[in-house]
């Protein structure tokens, strides 16, 4: 078993085949080992540093109606809220004195925000802080949307694939949408020059372990800059209230395993994973992860932005949460950068 990580480690050739028999019969001494080995492969692409990224949840109006998401357009339960220009720049000119130097928009598929004032938020914050990445986590558009963001200085985008296998992506989503459609996207966005961001749900229903050596498989065909994975946590107000969560331990052997299928990877110990586990952060980045992604948006709409129940939402202010998580990251030997934290084929 531990051959099976050497091999990822020293970047050699392995097949679907081999990727599930690993998955499938891993033990707690070879999970150790992957742990330290992801590890390993991360501090020798960027070193012992944990990169923070401000997110900022600007809208939770969606079209889209997606089976497991809490903003999903069919749950009439959902708290609405946009924020306007001028919020946003509050919570930018806040982050960036606590030493943000990467701003996170995300938001449902909102028709609100068109894709004009799309371009003008990205204008004015890129026009404010030109030495700050921005990443847009927006959903399904076209190429000329793409561009567009991308030509008033949009730096990267984040999309995940949720599932690289056509049928199961039917079990989660409406006939309007299609995998198809979302892996177009992906290629389109990298075709363009953004740092792209992709990645998948750890225990969605109906997945199986093929599933998910699909995703790795699509990961590394794909070859994104960023790769966002947590576990699959149920919503009271979707069709699937009442599926089981996925796990921790698995979602922590995707992270490794992606570390080092892809090695220069920017990886975040993310939010639904610190939801679902008291200290899901610092496995996570015992696990290979190096990004963290404390939440920049106004306190009175963090509840709102609910994509899952039970959300992890820091009462703290981000100068606050970013000295704690500092204080914590470093317990375990790791550092936080303040810096943008490109990938490094962008540096």
């Amino acid at each position: 078993m531990k051959q099976f990580v050497d091999k990822l480690f020293n970047n050699q050739e392995f097949n679907k085949k081999e990727l599930l028999e690993f998955i499938n019969k891993i033990d707690e001494e070879t999970k150790d080992y992957l742990f330290e080995q992801a590890c390993k492969k991360r501090d020798e692409v960027y070193g012992r540093v944990v990169f923070f990224r401000g997110l900022i949840e600007f809208t939770n109006y969606c079209k889209s109606n997606c089976y497991y998401c809490g903003i999903r357009r069919s749950n009439n339960n959902a708290d609405r809220y946009r924020l306007s220009l001028n919020e946003l720049l509050k919570c930018c000119d806040y982050g960036y004195k606590a030493g943000f130097r990467t701003f996170v928009l995300q938001g449902g598929e909102d028709a609100y925000f068109t894709d004009n004032k799309i371009k003008e938020i990205v204008s004015v914050i890129k026009d404010k802080y030109p030495e700050c990445a921005i990443t847009l986590s927006i959903g399904e558009k076209s190429y000329e949307s793409y561009k567009m963001f991308f030509d008033a200085g949009a730096d990267r985008f984040l999309l995940r694939h949720e599932t690289a296998q056509a049928a199961h992506y039917k079990k989660l989503h409406p006939s309007e949408q299609t995998l198809e459609n979302r892996k177009k996207c992906l290629y389109n966005l990298k075709e363009i020059g953004y740092q792209v961001g992709a990645g998948f749900m750890v225990g969605s229903p109906y997945q199986k372990l093929e599933n998910m050596v699909e995703d790795l498989m699509f990961l590394k065909e794909l070859s994104p800059h960023m790769v966002g994975l947590g576990p699959f946590i149920p919503h009271v107000d979707t069709p699937f209230k009442d599926m089981k969560a996925g796990s921790v331990d698995m979602t922590l052997i995707m992270l490794a395993l992606v570390r080092l299928i892809l090695p220069e990877v920017l990886l975040p110990a993310t939010t639904a994973l610190n939801s679902i586990h008291e200290k899901g952060r610092e496995l996570g980045l015992k696990a290979g992860a190096n990004v963290i992604m404390p939440n920049l948006s106004p306190k009175e709409v963090r509840e709102k932005y609910t994509l899952y129940n039970n959300k992890n939402i820091s009462g703290l202010e981000a100068a606050e949460y970013k000295e704690a998580i500092t204080k914590e990251i470093a317990k375990i030997g790791l550092k936080l950068v303040v810096d943008r934290g490109d990938h490094v084929s962008m540096k």
